[in-house]
């Protein structure tokens, strides 16, 4: 697994936005930049939904007064799907990542088996990233919501 200190491995992800499908890499996410990243199992799932996502709708403003350049949500769904949940959410601040077929999450060794459930899933965390390293990791245990929430990510900073 991916640890704090470490370089983002080089490993694109997926953005629809109204001037269409975007493939981003590593340097343009992260050059330059302090970033809050999180990642969720799912998205339009109950706790992505109703607690993850929306605390760090709330608290955008508060993380760029801290210095952040960008908050970066991230799940193993396509962009079409991620682009809705966003736009469900109201999460304009938030830059949704498509993971579509999980190769960020596993280079990460962050991915979590659901079975039946889903397939291939994101274990839930959260990153602040600097120019492109990572300066604090939390990962949750298996079914909680604790230390990747936006407070406790804020807390950090």
């Amino acid at each position: 697994m991916i640890e704090q200190g470490q370089t983002i491995p080089a490993v694109s992800l997926s953005q629809l936005s109204d001037e269409g499908m975007q493939t981003l890499t590593n340097n343009e996410l992260f050059a330059d930049k302090k970033v809050v990243l999180f990642a969720v199992p799912g998205a339009f799932t109950p706790t992505c939904s109703n607690a993850h996502l929306p605390g760090y709708i709330a608290l955008a403003d508060k993380f760029k007064a801290k210095g952040i350049n960008a908050i970066y949500c991230v799940s193993v769904n396509d962009a079409f799907v991620m682009k809705a949940w966003g736009e469900s959410q109201n999460a304009e601040h938030i830059d949704m990542l498509a993971d579509g077929d999980a190769s960020f999450t596993r280079a990460l060794e962050l991915e979590k088996d659901t079975a039946g459930f889903g397939g291939l899933r994101s274990k839930r965390y959260a990153m602040v990233v600097d120019n492109g390293v990572v300066s604090e990791l939390l990962v949750e245990q298996e079914k909680e919501f604790v230390i990747s929430s936006a407070e406790a990510v804020l807390a950090k900073l």
